[in-house]
């Protein structure tokens, strides 16, 4: 019984939104027959869910061991690890696929056996703790398999089949500590204590005097104390990059702030606490979408994002389970709440504002806070690249330190979107400049491939509104995205201020990725003087200039035309127009020396410890 064209997930008319179709695998034949020479629906679910479980194995063994690669300070490691995980997903999925089609001959689509197979499926994913991953899992493997004509909810998992709500997990996700009763000190010591690392706190006293301190500068009204004063606290560290950070809450009456303790390897056998952040807007900057994902080491994801959600308002679902290394699930989260706001909106896509971009359309919901990005057919003779060179620059920036200044991104494929929402105009830009990547069925439009990220404010837009003060301080962050990109061994390519945005909390973000390349593959040189006096006069260079030639001394007259934003550039980042400066960085990483590059203010450190390296890679990142 094939489901009617026009017709999306749980029925829904694809007049009224989207779906997507996961990407990686040609789509299987779509000729239904008979079930008697098929094996029974409960082994073919049982099938899938323990190629999801082989997966979530894998998915803790790597988050579990990122402990002993933060105590054994092996930084290459902790890079190679999170690289490694992005992967993960996509080859269980292909080795479930393989199993179906080759162990239990599944290749042609019949409809009402997946539908008893889905039924067998849920049957399955009782008590287990992973449900909603294990839904999403499905759901990729089904829309791998079939056309996605046949994504509804009676096939795959448009809603949620089992609720993950109060889901326990032994240990407790979170425990609960009473200072008011055992004291803060106390409390504090026990909660280092409770994480089981094997390097000791260097100075551990002077540590929890440190997190007392800050705690009262900044919440005095704690003298005040309600009946129900307490501490809860995530069991498990979250990893990311060279720190571990304990995340937690204070709860004081009706009021609940979420903290976040930064704990440092000293790399001289010890450990310590470097910061502590308190309250939503320090917090939040953690889990930003500029950011590496978590490694986090839990039985129960969803009992984690419960946790978060009410301290983040900010974050979505979706964002928070991409931030702790679920990005598959973020996506099904995502795109269940596009859906939704898309039944009760009404505004059109139209082109996002900024700059007309040469290798991308960038069209955007005005309602609805993100961008999307689609890959022209054909590029100007100054884009010498290829449509799979984009797709590989944006999977690095998805597998690389992203340092607080690239944004992530949902890459998605075969997307279905209601066509009457569409400006003519934007319409007619898709299908003129992207024909190869759309086309129109019925009441849809299908996009073959699109980028969704978090809408920003373009930086060459930014700077014509700003005044004075504003223009020296974003100018002064642009130059700082900058550096921080080249410490994590990324160079723009193109750095013309079209090519950054502005978040909500006034951060520049790089955000466009096409001449994007490892800063250890430029040959930064200086201009050579010229012979004589008149060539310099004739326009053109009187130098050879290979493929990988870069010339900062350029960088103000091509970047910075405007005296303003010039002179703001030069009070601050002079330095940047030298090329030792950037060969300096080039050594300083094949050296395997990584500069710190932290996701918090510097003035949040407790800089006056002498629990400090003096020098050495200790980067929270």
């Amino acid at each position: 019984m094939d489901t009617p064209r026009g017709v999306g997930p749980a029925g829904l008319d694809y007049r009224h939104g989207p779906y997507c179709y996961e990407s990686g695998i040609a789509m299987a034949s779509i000729h239904p027959k008979g079930i008697s020479d098929q094996p029974q629906p409960k082994a073919i679910a049982q099938l899938i869910l323990s190629g999801f479980e082989r997966h979530y194995a894998h998915v803790r063994k790597i988050a579990g061991s990122a402990r002993q690669r933060f105590e054994a300070a092996d930084w290459r490691a902790v890079q190679e690890a999170a690289r490694e995980r992005i992967y993960y997903y996509d080859l269980r999925v292909d080795e479930t696929i393989s199993d179906l089609r080759d162990g239990l001959g599944i290749i042609t689509l019949d409809e009402p056996l997946w539908q008893r197979i889905k039924v067998e499926y849920v049957h399955l994913l009782y008590e287990h703790k992973q449900p909603e991953l294990a839904e999403t899992f499905y759901n990729s493997v089904f829309c791998r398999l079939f056309h996605r004509w046949y994504f509804n909810n009676k096939n795959i998992f448009v809603r949620h089949a089992l609720s993950t709500e109060h889901l326990e997990s032994e240990p407790p996700v979170y425990r609960i500590y009473y200072p008011g009763q055992d004291g803060f000190y106390q409390v504090i010591a026990k909660i280092l204590g409770s994480f089981g690392f094997r390097l000791p706190f260097a100075h551990r006293r002077h540590d929890i005097r440190n997190l007392m301190r800050a705690i009262w500068q900044q919440f005095p009204d704690l003298a005040e104390r309600q009946q129900n004063f307490h501490l809860a606290v995530l069991s498990t560290p979250f990893f990311r990059n060279k720190a571990a950070y304990i995340i937690g809450k204070i709860v004081n009456g009706p009021n609940e702030q979420p903290f976040a303790v930064p704990i440092l390897n000293n790399e001289r056998g010890g450990l310590y606490i470097d910061a502590l952040l308190l309250g939503w807007e320090e917090v939040a900057t953690l889990f930003s979408f500029t950011r590496a994902y978590f490694m986090v080491d839990t039985k129960v994801p969803s009992a984690v994002v419960e946790f978060l959600l009410p301290l983040l308002a900010c974050k979505t679902k979706a964002e928070l389970y991409t931030a702790i290394g679920l990005w598959k699930q973020g996506k099904t989260e995502f795109y269940r709440d596009f859906l939704h706001h898309l039944r009760h909106s009404t505004d059109a896509f139209v082109a996002a504002p900024g700059a007309k971009g040469m290798v991308m359309i960038v069209f955007t919901l005005p309602s609805y806070p993100y961008v999307f990005k689609v890959i022209k057919d054909r590029f100007p003779p100054a884009k010498k690249m290829t449509r799979q060179a984009v797709k590989d620059k944006y999977q690095l920036v998805k597998q690389h330190d992203r340092v607080g200044r690239m944004a992530d991104f949902w890459e998605y494929t075969e997307a279905a979107f209601p066509l009457k929402r569409f400006a003519p105009k934007l319409l007619q830009t898709l299908q003129t400049e992207a024909g190869t990547s759309v086309s129109i069925e019925g009441e849809q439009l299908i996009l073959r491939h699109v980028y969704i990220e978090r809408r920003m404010t373009p930086l060459d837009l930014y700077v014509q509104t700003a005044d004075d003060r504003e223009l020296g301080r974003i100018i002064g962050d642009y130059g700082a995205a900058l550096k921080e990109l080249a410490a994590a061994n990324i160079f723009p390519g193109d750095m013309f201020l079209k090519n950054f945005g502005v978040t909500g909390q006034g951060r520049v973000v790089f955000y466009d990725y096409d001449e994007l390349c490892y800063l250890t593959e430029c040959n930064f040189r200086k201009i050579p003087s010229p012979p004589y006096l008149e060539l310099e006069l004739e326009g053109e260079p009187w130098y050879w200039v290979a493929p990988h030639d870069v010339f900062p001394e350029e960088f103000i007259t091509f970047l910075l035309t405007d005296s303003r934003l010039r002179n703001a550039f030069l009070d601050r980042h002079s330095d940047l127009l030298d090329a030792d400066y950037w060969k300096q960085k080039q050594k300083r990483i094949a050296e395997s020396r990584f500069e710190d590059v932290f996701p918090y203010a510097e003035s949040k450190r407790f800089v006056a410890s002498a629990l400090h390296p003096s020098s050495g890679p200790n980067a929270a990142r």
